[in-house]
């Protein structure tokens, strides 16, 4: 029977000693190790001989061994424990640590038993794997207020578009390159003051295949050494010659990142940091993600400057019609009535005198129609000048223009907001275009009433009227008045009927005010 326990003992003693995991067997009363396996005193870098009888404060920092004193404390209830604890080395070096405890009987008496298995490579691993999920969100955070902010962005900025690059990729020297013809333009630089003030720097691209070479399938190109002797290194130095070569200085890494929509290379940005082989693959993979925004936003930025340009070139021939159409036609008339009035006046002078007025309402049309475009020409009239003053030059432009009287009536003075007194001045100009155009009309009343609390305008015509429900294909007048009403969140009305006139009326309630009752 001894002998049998004698066995079992031997066999328990090399099963505690050939575990892989550290077992430490401490006396609860004394605090201190009364047993450990190799693993244990291996993993705590003592000997047996060191670690039998330590304290188990000595290998646990305050936090851990608090918590081991509670674990003595439940254990004795029967509990059993597993938790991530730190463990610090015979050099004190610490270490985590995966413990599972539990009470067991050792020689007679009841101890607590810890099952240690060291996993700093792993929480080592999650560390770095959490730091770097962290840091792919925060890029793609940085990546989509990058493209936010360009979308955002009609006009070009191209130090906008280096400074948005540098939130993502730390660089030292930056240019932003436009291809135009057969040469590279910088547009921004980023780097050093004398960096930045030698702009602007051109180079020419005579060769295709140099070309071809920048372009790089539309890849970025990193170069570890811009100083070394490899091909691309060597073709660098030769390329960015003359101003150009103020980016290599104090460098080493080069990144050059194409910028091209659908195959049309529209430029490129290069980067320089004075490190050698700076730049990573993931870098790169970040630039050409910005990159290809930028781009987008160059291509957004000249379709819009072209868009203005054909807007200006509509506006001009706008103008030039209404000063064909109108002052050219009441000069011209003004011009019949005065050659002939001489003789006119000798023969008739009661008909002399209505040619007279004649001339008179010609001439301060023409006169209204010039102020009026004018006004066109300097938008800043607009909102310099009096609301009402501008309703009554469009009136007598309207007058002279189609020899319609205007009745123009303005009661209250208040100065409203630029974009709502732009807005109206729009809607009433519109009115009397669509009233020439459409109503037949032969008098127009224009009443603007304000105050501090709101504006509201009325023009009436006595013309042949519509019906407000029905679509004209290609009059886009009545959609135009709405959008301009919207724009400034005032209410457009229009009342009218075939054969009894139309009235339209747009109501700006000032949001800073209460309306009077």
């Amino acid at each position: 029977m001894q002998q049998n326990r004698k066995t079992s003992e031997e066999e328990y003693k090399n099963i505690f000693e050939a575990a892989s995991d550290g077992l430490i067997i401490h006396d609860m009363n004394k605090r201190q190790v009364v047993e450990a396996n190799a693993a244990a005193c291996k993993m705590h870098g003592y000997t047996r001989q060191e670690f039998i009888g330590l304290s188990s404060s000595a290998f646990m920092p305050a936090d851990s061994y608090k918590q081991f004193l509670e674990h003595i404390q439940s254990a004795q209830n029967g509990g059993e424990f597993e938790s991530l604890v730190i463990h610090t080395r015979k050099d004190g070096t610490p270490f985590h640590t995966e413990v599972r405890r539990s009470i067991i009987d050792f020689r007679g008496q009841q101890c607590l038993l810890s099952v240690i298995r060291d996993v700093s490579q792993r929480i080592q691993t999650e560390k770095v794997l959490g730091d770097e999920i962290e840091a792919r969100m925060r890029e793609q955070v940085i990546l989509l207020a990058i493209s936010h902010t360009l979308a955002s962005t009609l006009e070009l900025q191209p130090e906008l578009i280096l400074d948005q690059l540098r939130e993502i990729i730390e660089y030292r020297h930056a240019g932003l390159f436009s291809f135009e013809g057969s040469q590279l333009v910088t547009l921004a630089m980023r780097g050093t003051t004398q960096v930045e003030r030698s702009l602007p720097i051109i180079i020419r691209v005579d060769n295709p295949e140099h070309l071809v070479d920048l372009f790089n399938g539309h890849r970025p190109i990193r170069i570890a050494d811009i100083w070394s002797d490899e091909p691309q290194a060597q073709f660098l130095r030769s390329f960015l010659n003359d101003g150009a070569a103020i980016l290599l200085e104090g460098m080493h890494s080069w990144m050059w990142v194409p910028l091209a929509v659908k195959g049309r290379i529209i430029g490129g940005i290069g980067v320089a940091h004075e490190e050698r082989n700076y730049f990573n693959p993931h870098q790169a993979d970040l630039a050409l993600s910005v990159a290809n925004q930028a781009a987008i936003t160059m291509i957004n930025a000249e379709l819009y400057g072209h868009a203005q340009a054909i807007a200006v070139l509509e506006e001009r021939q706008r103008l030039a019609r209404n000063l064909h159409d109108a002052i050219n036609q009441s000069l011209f008339s003004a011009g019949l009535i005065a050659e002939v009035l001489p003789r006119l006046w000798e023969r008739d002078q009661v008909e002399a005198r209505r040619s007279l007025q004649d001339l008179r309402r010609l001439t301060r049309g023409a006169q209204a129609e010039m102020r009026a475009l004018l006004a066109e020409l300097r938008p800043t009239t607009l909102t310099d000048s009096n609301l009402g003053e501008l309703l009554t030059l469009l009136g007598n432009a309207h007058s002279g223009r189609t020899n319609i009287p205007v009745e123009v009536t303005v009661t209250g003075e208040f100065i409203p907001p630029a974009e709502v007194q732009i807005a109206f001045y729009r809607v009433c100009q519109e009115a009397l275009y669509n009233i020439a155009k459409h109503a037949k009309a032969s008098r127009v009343v224009i009443d603007l009433r304000q105050s501090e609390e709101m504006l509201n305008l009325r023009i009436q015509d006595n013309g042949q009227g519509f019906e407000p429900t029905h679509q004209f294909s290609g009059h886009y007048g009545m959609s135009i008045m709405r959008e301009r009403a919207e724009s400034v969140k005032a209410e457009l009305s229009v009342v009218s009927q075939p054969g009894q006139g139309t009235e339209i009326s747009i109501h700006w309630k000032n949001p800073d005010k209460k309306e009077s009752l």
